[in-house]
Order: structure tokens, then sequence, then C-alpha cells
């Protein structure tokens, strides 16, 4: 028998599938033990029977979620395997667990890759609070945080081609604010559009300047809003709650997030502002599936997200969105300067006695012309996970041939009819992971095209076409395209630090060995004031630390970025531990 799917209970299910009767009652006992409150848990007897109830809720649209399948391997009939292959289909979002006997693990390991299962459990799973929840928890965890229901919380009404309206799209995304998205050209044409929504177009009139419009759970409203003043609106932390710090970190990607992590459960008092969204770079990046302790993947939003949680649990303070704008140095203390929060919008000077520099990189600009006036209207910078339900049935193209772009390829491949890769390289394996390769090699939808660049870009007020210059066919062509997303290498922005910290000749900013040297001592770095060597990751000035993307020489890898974040961590300890 098959507990439908039908019942009024609006809470996301949790499907679980076994033909042997015991085994079933014991993980709907389990399930409900954990899990009662919060989703409704559904047993059923066969693969068969399973797919019925889940063609059910596709007739219905879906108004039930599924939130997880768990699925025995050994079934009659339908092996679980092959039945969590056409779920797939049809609830694709949902988190796939196969259930299978010691015996048969090589088997559930090959259908991480061939299923695209996100994990697996050895039968028995006793005691389940060791082998059974930690799994699930997890998962589900990373479930909700892509989850959208039907809520009365934040709404955008803007246009699709409005870099205004990308932009604030783009912010709440990263800041894993759930919101509803409406674009008012499409609302307007809708026959039906729904109550809120017709209300909301009726308020808004034929005022499209005023677009994007946020609207809130209690019915205020923003206009043109910033990130600032979101931030404020929702109640994000933007104000520092003390004045002096024993460590401050500059930048919210892996290398300032570890940094914070380790600060905070070490005992010092630590503050991290981000001007944007924790996760940085890395935060952008759709899948993740090269990352310690992460076999079936993370995207890097979910895995900025578990990092912040855990850096706030040592009592770490975030600030995002603030900019560090200036840094001065007063004795053995560092002074940053932030940028203006607020109604009055005034800055705010923040002390410590060690400042940790982990600003990352951001995407090189597409230099040709067009893209300027098209940038948040068709030409995006990063994964741009916001635009992806957008791109259904269209072509895109993705310019980049490193792991980045694989990975937005194989996201955007999800939704768009096709996407092309524009590589100036000539192979991919030059740059990109061989995972990646051959993830792309098989995806029917994803075509490459080698040592070939983006010449020109066109369109009124969006991207319509753009030029594309092929140097292996010796062919210049100009096609339609309506989303370009670019992956074309990094810089930092440093130069609010370039009259305090050394950097070399593309801004990257110097430590340790890398430090000029001084003319006359060529054993010790220039205006060097302390009798000893500077630490590895330390800068020209003491105290003064630099870990990830940002530090010359360094190796732009997520787990490189993380490795440094702690090491910088050993090193201000013992730096605290010489001027104290």
């Amino acid at each position: 028998m098959v507990d439908s799917p039908s019942g009024a209970s609006s809470k996301p299910i949790l499907l679980a599938v076994d033909d042997d009767t015991a085994v079933l009652h014991a993980v709907a006992r389990d399930l409900r033990a954990r899990y009662a409150e919060s989703y409704r848990i559904v047993p059923v007897e066969s693969g068969d029977a399973a797919l019925e109830a889940l063609d059910e809720l596709r007739r219905r649209g879906g108004e039930d979620a599924v939130a997880l399948l768990l699925v025995d391997q050994k079934m009659p009939g339908m092996s679980g395997v092959d039945f969590l292959g056409k779920a797939r289909e049809i609830v694709p979002d949902a988190k796939r667990v196969l259930l299978t006997a010691y015996a048969d693990t090589a088997a559930a390991i090959e259908a991480i890759n061939s299923a695209r299962i996100h994990h697996y459990l050895v039968k028995p799973w006793d005691p389940p609070e060791d082998k059974f929840y930690p799994v699930l928890d997890e998962l589900l965890d990373d479930w909700k945080s892509r989850f959208r229901p039907k809520f009365d919380g934040v709404r955008i009404f803007g246009f699709r081609w409005s870099p205004h309206t990308h932009s604030v799209k783009d912010f709440l995304a990263r800041q894993q604010v759930p919101y509803e998205w409406i674009d008012v050209e499409e609302a307007r044409r809708s026959a039906s559009p729904d109550q809120r929504t017709r209300r909301a177009l009726e308020i808004l009139g034929g005022d499209e300047a005023c677009l994007p419009v946020v609207i809130f759970a209690d019915g205020s409203r923003l206009l043109q809003p910033t990130p600032a003043q979101i931030a404020e609106k929702l109640g994000l932390k933007t104000q520092a709650d003390r004045p002096f710090y024993d460590l401050v970190i500059v930048g919210g990607g892996p290398a300032g997030l570890a940094g914070a992590v380790y600060g905070g459960s070490e005992g010092l008092t630590t503050l991290l502002v981000e001007r944007e969204a924790t996760g940085g770079q890395a935060g952008t990046s759709s899948r993740i599936e090269n990352y310690l302790g992460f076999p079936a993947g993370i995207s890097g939003t979910e895995l900025a997200s578990r990092a912040q949680r855990q850096a706030t649990k040592f009592g770490v303070e975030v600030l995002a969105p603030r900019e560090a704008t200036a840094l001065r140095i007063d004795g053995p203390y560092k002074v940053l300067t932030l940028s203006g929060c607020g109604p009055d919008d005034t800055t705010t000077d923040i002390s410590c006695h060690a400042l940790l520099i982990t600003t990352g990189v951001a995407w090189r600009q597409l230099d040709v012309p067009g893209v300027e006036r098209l940038t948040g209207a068709g030409v995006y910078y990063g994964a741009a996970v916001t635009e992806a339900m957008s791109c259904s049935e269209e072509k895109v193209f993705v310019i980049g041939g490193a792991n980045s772009a694989g990975q937005a390829a194989m996201y955007f491949s999800r939704y768009a009819s096709d996407v092309t890769m524009l590589v100036r390289g000539e192979n991919l394996s030059l740059s990109m992971s061989d995972y990646l390769v051959e993830q792309i090699t098989a995806t029917p939808n994803i075509h490459v095209r080698l040592r070939t660049r983006v010449a020109e870009v066109h369109g009124a007020d969006h991207l319509e076409q753009i030029t594309v210059e092929d140097e292996a066919a010796g062919l210049t062509e100009t096609v339609p395209a309506s989303s370009v997303f670019v992956f074309i290498g990094a810089e930092p922005h440093t130069d609010w630090l370039k009259d305090v910290l050394a950097r070399d000749d593309h801004g990257f900013l110097l430590t340790g060995r890398d430090l000029p040297r001084d003319s006359k001592r060529p054993d010790r770095p220039a205006a060097w004031p302390l009798d000893r060597d500077p630490f590895l990751l330390e800068a020209n000035v003491p105290g003064v630390f630099v870990a990830g993307d940002v530090r010359h020489g360094s190796i732009k890898r997520i787990a490189s970025g993380v490795g440094e974040g702690g090491v910088a961590v050993s090193e201000i300890h013992a730096y605290l531990k010489s001027v104290r």
C-alpha cells in the first residue's frame, strides 16, 4: 500500500522505498522519530508504486515537495539505482540515498556517478544517531537551502534584463534569503496572475522607473534598493559590536572563513568583514565536486553558509555587506575604515591587534565592444545561478576553460537547450580537472569550441548576439545569444592598500620571502622594523597577514585557501604572543 501524497499536509515529503516490510517499517520508524515535526514520512513497498506516487505529485503540479528519496538497492522488478534514475526526471531536486548491503558498496559508489545519487547507507545503520541521522541531516540542510516553497516572504518586481534587478536577486541568493522573483513584463502578459501579484502590479501602475521594487513580508517596500538597504531591512548584521578586536578578517571567501573558524575557536575576539556575501568567488560556484569530504559535490553557497554558521558558533561576528576602504597603522594597532552603512551613511573605524587580508580576486572584465553597456543585461560574471531558470530552453555561452567555467556549463546544461563553451586554449584538460572534462564530454547539450574568443557583443537593451572569432577554423561569425557567463581569469582589488602594503605588478599582496629585499641587507625585507623575519604569510607590516587568492604565489584552489586561512591564524597567535 502507498501512503498517498495527496493528503492535506503541506510538509515536504521523505519517501522511503523497500520491498522488505520489516526493513521499511524500521526506516519509517527512524525517520518519524527524527523528522516527523518538519516532514511527512511516506513509506512505499515497491519502486513501481513509488513512481506512481511521484507521477501523481507531478500531475497535481508539485503542491507537495519531495525532499528525500531513501531507496533499497535490491528490489524485485526494479533496482534502487534504476528507480532513482527514473525518479530524478520527476523530482530532480530531491536528495537521493541508496540503502545497500555491505557486499554491494562497490555498486553503490559507482551509482554516485551513474545515477547521481547523493549518498548511500549500509544496512543495518544502528545506532541511527551515529550512522543514519548525520547523513540525512546534512542532505536535508542542503535541500532546504535550495528549496523555494510558496511563502509570504520577499518578492522582487523587476525586469529580466535590468542590471539593478540582477544585482538585487544575486545579493539575496548569496545571502541565502528566500525570495520570489516576478518579471513585470511577463506578469503583465499573463492571463491570470495570482492575487498578490495582481495587487502589486496595480500599486506599481505604469511607473517602471521605480523598478526593481522589493516587497517584504510585512508589506513594506524598497524602490531600487542597494544591498545595504536590503540588509538593514532584513536585519542582517552590518554594525560591529565593539571598536577593538584581537583579529579582524577582511574578505569572506574560503580563506577568510577558515581564518574566522580557527580564530574564534581558539579564543580570539574575531570580526569578519565581507563587502558582498560570504563565499567570495567560490560562493558563486554551482557545484564543487573535488572538495574533500563531499563525494556528491556541494554548491559554493552552501559550503560558505556552513562555514559561516560554524564561525558564528565560535562567537565570530560577520558583517555583510560592509566594505573595507582604507587601512592605517597606529603604532602596534591596525585601524580599518569601513564604508558607510545605514541612514546616515557614515564610515566606521575598527581597530585590532592583528589583521588578516583574504579579499580574494574578482573575475577579469571582458574587454570587447558592448560589454560595459550589457553587463547585468545578458552578460554576467561568474556562475550567476540566479539567471539559470530564466535561461530555460535558450542558448547560452560560457567563456573560459578552467574549473569554474566547467562547473557553470554543467549547471546551465540542466536548463538551457544548448550551452557552448568558448575556450581560448587548445585543450580543456590543460586547465580543467579530468572529472569535469569527462562530465562535459558526456553531456549532449554542451559544446566546446577551442581556440575561440568573443570579439564583440550586440544588443539594444539586452544581449542579442555575439561575434565570435574561431582561430582554429579561421572564421569570424555573429551568432544569436541570450546570455553569456564570463570566467576569464581573475584579478585582485587591492588599490585601497597600495600605500600601506607591498604588492606585485598585478596587485597581488606580497608576504614572507616574496617581500622586496633591502638593498643593503639582502637577507632582510626592505623597511622591515623587527629583528625577526616576517612569517610566511605576513605582509611588510608586522601583524598584517595575507591568505588565499589575493596573496602573490598562492595556489588558486578552495582547499589551499582554507589551508592558508588556518596557517595564518597559527602565525597570528605567534605574533600576538610576541607583542603582548
